[in-house]
This record gives C-alpha cells, structure tokens and sequence, in this order.
C-alpha cells in the first residue's frame, strides 16, 4: 500500500504490512476549557479507533482524556461525546499544566495497558514495545486513517512518527492563513514538531523519559529526549491534523501564541 502526502503528487514508497507487534493504541489528549472543539475532537479521534480496530487483527484502543482545571462544560460536553464508549476514561486534574497533562494521561493509559505499570516501578520492555501513544489536542481533527498510517510506520520500524498540522480556515483571517502557508511547506521528512500530531511506541517513550512536566513545549522537549536515546523517527504529511485557527489559545507559548505573532505586522 502506497500513501500520498496531501498537495503532494508523489506517493510514499509502501512500507511492511502488519503493526509490528504493536497490540494496543493509547490516545491522550489534555484538555483545558476546551467546550467548543473538544466533540468533534473526540468523534473524530473514535472514529480513528473505529477503523484501527476494524482493519488491524487483535488490536485494542484506548482514549483518556485527561480534564486539566476546567472551569466551562468540557467535562459535559466529553462525557456526552463518549457516552456508551468503554475505550474512553476521563481524567479529571488540577495541574494548569499540559505537559503534566500528558504525563498523566499516559501513565493513565499504560497503568491501565499493562495492569502492572505503578509509579516507580520498573516497566517490561516487551510489553511496552507491543503499546503505542498516540498523541493529540481538545481542539483538533484527525483524519480517518490517522492510527493505521502511525501503525504501519510502527510496521517500518519506525518508533516515533511526527506528523504535520493544518489551522483551520473557518474563521481565521485570510491573510493569516497565508502568511502561515508561506512559512509551513507541510511536507515528508518536515522539520516540525506538533504534540497535536505526535505517536510514539510506549518502550521508547519510557526509555527517553516521558513528556516533562512543563507548562509549554513538552512536545519538542519530549522528541529531543527521543533523538537522544537512540529512536528512530520519522517525519511525515500523510497523517495531517486540522488544529484550531484562534489566537487566542489554552497553553502559554502555545501553538495560539505562535499564530498570535505571526498576525503581527
């Protein structure tokens, strides 16, 4: 199976079928005050699972959604977009934090993967090589074939795969939009990092450190710990993300604030 990275005319060279042992899938997204993008955030990233699940044998996905300090009706408005789904848990935190955010919802994730992942224990490296993060934001869109493309890069041997994002046009102003185009060709083996677009396998997450318990750039942080320790990484379009266009944002130094600048004349 070949993919094209959207805009691009060249397809990916087929990479090996199968999710190279990889038996479980766990989607963590932070969320804060996140009541008008946080529905179609979870419908899109189930609707991902859905088709995971459908098309790879034995394969089981696990969504936490972990509440950060939310003060609007985020935790209404997920509780109504999961109801009667037994693959996602909410987690209710009070860190102000996104990138303890993230580590708690991992640990969430493989406390729940592996039954015998506790704090300050040691985790077996073969049952962490079989679970893969899958990272995203309350206020983005994955595609449909957003899981399976991480897998079958998992499949290549790949231990980390990075992927591109998109702002979304409805509503942004349109010279924005342009002036974030010109500087974002999204492209395979781009140079960018987004935590909205972000799949890693569980041992090499654990081996690197984890995400750092900081308030902005986890995600660079993260991935820097990750070329360091030695895992393969790969850089691709074939996974885009529709995030939000506001400039107005949840983290500090966050994607909102990077948008934010590049308004400015």
């Amino acid at each position: 199976m070949s993919w094209t990275a959207p805009g691009n005319a060249d397809p990916l060279p087929p990479v090996g079928q199968g999710n190279h042992g990889i038996r479980q899938v766990a989607v963590v997204i932070p969320a804060h005050n996140e009541e008008q993008h946080l529905e179609r955030a979870l419908t899109a990233v189930r609707r991902a699972a859905d088709r995971a699940e459908s098309e790879v044998p034995d394969l089981t996905v696990r969504v936490v959604v972990v509440l950060d300090g939310c003060t609007d009706r985020s935790a209404a408005v997920a509780a109504d977009a999961v109801a009667g789904d037994p693959r996602c848990v909410l987690l209710p935190v009070t860190f102000g934090s996104v990138g303890k955010s993230r580590q708690a919802g991992v640990r969430a994730a493989l406390d729940h993967a592996t039954g015998s992942v506790q704090a300050g224990a040691p985790a077996d490296g073969g049952s962490m090589r079989e679970i893969w993060l899958a990272n995203t934001d309350a206020d983005s869109c994955v595609p449909g074939h957003w899981l399976l493309r991480q897998l079958e890069l998992a499949a290549a041997g790949f231990d980390v795969v990075l992927g591109t994002v998109q702002p979304d046009p409805h509503g942004m102003h349109h010279e924005l939009l342009a002036r974030w185009h010109a500087r974002h060709t999204s492209t395979e083996n781009h140079p960018h990092v987004y935590g909205a677009n972000l799949g890693v396998r569980a041992s090499s997450y654990l081996a690197a450190g984890g995400f750092p318990g900081v308030d902005f750039d986890e995600d660079q942080a993260l991935v820097g710990r990750l070329r360091r320790s030695g895992a393969r990484i790969v850089a691709t379009d074939t996974t885009r993300v529709l995030t939000s266009g506001r400039t107005a944002g949840r983290a500090p130094k966050g994607f909102a604030a990077y948008l934010l600048a590049l308004a400015r004349p």
